[in-house]
């Protein structure tokens, strides 16, 4: 099932991913609440998909957890500058929620930072209170996976020596386009295209940490919330973003997202 959030004549909802009714093209059928919390009780009416706007599929009530060098090709590619040790537990970092953004929304590159780089992963989106949960009950507490870019002022997170301000800045965390509940993604591929160059060629089964282990790993040091979103690393081929840029994240069972990029003051 895909899950979106959505604004349609000036109001916001929640909606369902339909057949449409006609046999032709894609419905959004409304529902009478946020489903991470309420379920999928519905209130009748039907919208067709490009009649809506969709927004980002979850505004994380709290956090968004990060997940960095958790692909090998990606921690080869960025040695030079991140080191080149494989971590042997996942290595953790936070947005804040104010980072997000939805399909659509703009990427807005920071006057101080002169280079942007987009990181297209796979996003977990937590669907019930976790804390300290095994690794084989972990995926029980993911509500359903999303596309995301953990975009990155590249330059400031070297030179900070962490990576707090260089991934945090507003507007930094696009996510959706919606959240698919049922996915088989032991395999799933992800790309990211630039300018419709195709930039990242990867695939969920060449994670370092799996998803449960990840699950399991950051519930033992925060308590994951329902809205709560994870990302899980990005394969190789990161690369800058520049104004005027059109940005796109796909990932198969899900969808694409896709942001255009603008200069800080443009």
């Amino acid at each position: 099932m895909k899950v979106a959030r959505f604004q349609v004549e000036g109001e916001i909802s929640f909606g369902v991913l339909d057949a449409a009714e006609s046999g032709e093209g894609v419905d959004v059928v409304e529902l009478t609440n946020d489903p991470i919390v309420a379920g999928y009780d519905t209130t009748g009416r039907r919208f067709k998909l490009e009649e809506v706007r969709l927004l980002a599929p979850v505004i994380p009530r709290s956090k968004v957890v990060c997940v960095g060098k958790n692909y090998a090709d990606h921690i080869e590619e960025m040695k030079s500058l991140t080191g080149g040790e494989t971590p042997a537990e996942p290595l953790l970092f936070l947005k804040p929620n104010t980072s997000v953004i939805g399909p659509g929304d703009t990427i807005v590159r920071p006057a101080i930072s002169e280079r942007v780089e987009h990181e297209g992963e796979l996003a977990l989106v937590i669907g019930a209170v976790a804390k300290d949960v095994a690794e084989e009950d972990a995926m029980k507490y993911v509500f359903g996976y999303t596309c995301a870019n953990d975009v990155s002022a590249r330059d400031l997170q070297i030179k900070d020596g962490q990576w707090t301000r260089g991934k945090g800045f507003d507007t930094f965390c696009p996510l959706g386009p919606v959240i698919e509940t049922d996915p088989a993604f032991a395999d799933a591929r992800i790309m990211t295209r630039v300018n419709g160059e195709l930039r990242q060629d990867g695939s969920t089964s060449q994670l370092i940490h799996s998803l449960a282990r990840i699950v399991s790993y950051a519930s033992q040091a925060f308590t994951l919330l329902p809205g709560d979103v994870i990302l899980t690393g990005t394969p190789a081929g990161v690369g800058p973003l520049e104004a005027g840029d059109s940005v796109e994240v796909e990932i198969d069972g899900i969808g694409i997202l896709r942001n255009p990029v603008r200069n800080a003051g443009d």
